[in-house]
C-alpha cells in the first residue's frame, strides 16, 4: 500500500526547490524597481507619477504575453519553456543598467513583463500535474512565501547595492540590476538538466507510486463538472474565469501597491538605504512566518471566509491606523500587520481555479486569471505615486490601499457562492 504523504514529500523535495527559487528570482527582478526608485527618479529627472507609470508597464507586457506563454508551455514542456522564460527576463534585467532616458526605462519594463509572462501561472499549471487537490493550497503557499523570501533577500541586498553609488563609475541602481539579473540566466540554463516535465517516467517515484498518483489525479479530474464544450480557448468566456480574474485584481492592486510604496514609506523614517532594506526584511520575515503556518495542515488554508475575507477587513483597519498614528514605531507595527493581511489569502485563492479547470484548459484558464488579475499591479503602481504627487504625503496612499482591502473582503462571498465552497479542515 502506498504512502500518500511519502509520495507528496518526494515530489516536493524534487520540484519545489527549483521552482520556488525561480519565483524568488522572478519576484526580486520585478520588484527591485521600488528600491531603484530612490535614486532613479533623480537620475532620470522624472516625477513620482511618471516613474510609477513606467514601473507599471511591466504588467502590460505580462498581460499581452501570458496566455500564449502558457499554451507554449503545454506544447514544449516545463523544462524547456521555463528555461526560455528565465534566460530572457534575466537578460532584460541586466540591460536596465544601461537605461539613460525615460523612454528606454519604459521600454525595458514592458519587455521584462513580456519576458517573465507565464512563469507563475505555468508553475500553478504544473502543480496540477503533480499534486492532488488537498495538497495544493499548502504547495501554492510555498510560492507565495517565495515572493516573501524574495523581499527578505532582495530588500537588504538592494539597500547594500544602492550604497555602492559611484563604485567603478556605476550608480547604485546600475549595480543592483546587473547583480540581480544574472541568477535568472544561470538557473534557467540549469533547469534543462534538473527539472522533470511530468510524472510519467521519473525515477524518484517507483511504478506503484506513479500509478497511484496518476489514478488519483485522473479521479479528481473525472469528478469535476464537465464543460459543455471542449475548446480550451472557450474557457476565457467562462463566467468563473472572468469572476476570478476580477477578484484577483484586488489582490494585486493591494499587494503591488503596498510592496512598491513600502521602501518609500520606510525611507520617510529618516533611515539609510541599508537600514531601509533591513526593516523591509524584518517585515517580510513576519509575513513569511504567517504564510508558512496558515496552510501547514492540509485543508486548513482552503476556506476563503477565514483566510481572505476576515484578514482583508483587518488589513484595511491596520492601514487606516498606520495613516492615523504619529509615531514611526507604531506605523511600522501596523505596516507589518497590514502586510500579513494583504498576502495571507493568496494560497487559498490559487486553489479556486483547480476546482473547475484541468488539463490544457487549466493552463489557459490560470494564465487568463493571472494576466488579467495582474492589471491590479499596473493600477497599483500608477495610482499610489499619483496620490503621493497630488497630496504631497507619503502616507496618504495607505488610505487608498485600505479601501482596496475592505472591498476585497466584501466581494469574497461572490466566489464562495459561485463555486459552492464549503467550510473545510
Amino acid at each position: 500500500m502506498v504512502n500518500e504523504d511519502a509520495i507528496v514529500g518526494k515530489i516536493t523535495r524534487r520540484l519545489l526547490p527549483l521552482l520556488v527559487t525561480g519565483y524568488i528570482i522572478a519576484f526580486i527582478d520585478r520588484s527591485n524597481i521600488a528600491f531603484a526608485k530612490l535614486q532613479m527618479v533623480k537620475d532620470l529627472g522624472i516625477s513620482e507619477a511618471a516613474y510609477g507609470l513606467g514601473a507599471s508597464l511591466f504588467f502590460i507586457g505580462y498581460l499581452l504575453c501570458e496566455l500564449p506563454s502558457n499554451m507554449a508551455l503545454v506544447k514544449f514542456g516545463p523544462r524547456r519553456w521555463f528555461c526560455r522564460i528565465m534566460v530572457s527576463w534575466g537578460a532584460v534585467t541586466v540591460l536596465f543598467a544601461a537605461v539613460h532616458t525615460t523612454w528606454s526605462f519604459y521600454m525595458l519594463r514592458f519587455l521584462l513583463g513580456a519576458a517573465e509572462a507565464g512563469y507563475f501561472p505555468g508553475v500553478l499549471y504544473v502543480l496540477t500535474l503533480w499534486y492532488p487537490q488537498r495538497h495544493r493550497a499548502r504547495t501554492v503557499a510555498w510560492f507565495v512565501i517565495g515572493s516573501i523570501i524574495a523581499n527578505i533577500i532582495g530588500a537588504p541586498m538592494a539597500g547594500v547595492l544602492l550604497d555602492l553609488q559611484g563604485s567603478l563609475g556605476l550608480a547604485g541602481w546600475q549595480w543592483m540590476f546587473v547583480v540581480m539579473g544574472l541568477p535568472a540566466v544561470l538557473l534557467g540554463i540549469a533547469l534543462l538538466w534538473m527539472l522533470p516535465d511530468a510524472p510519467d517516467h521519473v525515477d524518484f517515484l517507483c511504478a506503484e507510486e506513479r500509478d497511484w498518483l496518476q489514478s488519483t489525479l485522473a479521479a479528481e479530474r473525472a469528478a469535476m463538472p464537465q464543460a459543455p464544450f471542449h475548446n480550451p480557448w472557450r474557457r476565457l468566456l467562462d463566467p468563473r474565469v472572468l469572476m476570478l480574474s476580477a477578484y484577483f485584481v484586488l489582490f494585486t492592486l493591494a499587494g503591488y501597491g503596498f510592496s512598491y510604496w513600502l521602501p518609500t514609506l520606510i525611507k520617510g523614517f529618516g533611515v539609510s538605504n541599508t537600514v531601509n532594506g533591513l526593516l523591509n526584511m524584518v517585515l517580510w520575515i513576519i509575513v513569511g512566518g504567517l504564510l508558512w503556518w496558515v496552510p501547514r495542515k492540509p485543508g486548513r488554508g482552503d476556506n476563503p471566509i477565514r483566510v481572505i475575507m476576515i484578514p482583508s477587513m483587518l488589513g484595511g483597519l491596520c492601514f487606516v491606523l498606520c495613516w492615523a498614528v504619529p509615531n514611526d514605531v507604531l506605523k511600522f507595527v501596523f505596516l507589518c500587520a497590514g502586510a500579513c493581511c494583504v498576502v495571507v489569502g493568496q494560497p487559498c485563492f490559487w486553489t479556486l481555479p483547480s476546482r473547475f479547470l484541468s488539463g490544457p484548459e487549466a493552463a489557459l484558464g490560470i494564465a487568463a486569471i493571472n494576466s488579467l488579475g495582474n492589471l491590479g499591479g499596473f493600477f497599483g503602481q500608477s495610482i499610489v505615486p499619483a496620490i503621493r504627487d497630488a497630496t504631497s504625503s507619503d502616507i496618504a496612499p495607505m488610505l487608498f490601499l485600505a479601501g482596496v482591502l475592505v472591498l476585497r473582503s466584501l466581494v469574497t462571498l461572490i466566489p464562495v457562492r459561485m463555486l459552492s465552497i464549503r467550510e473545510s479542515g
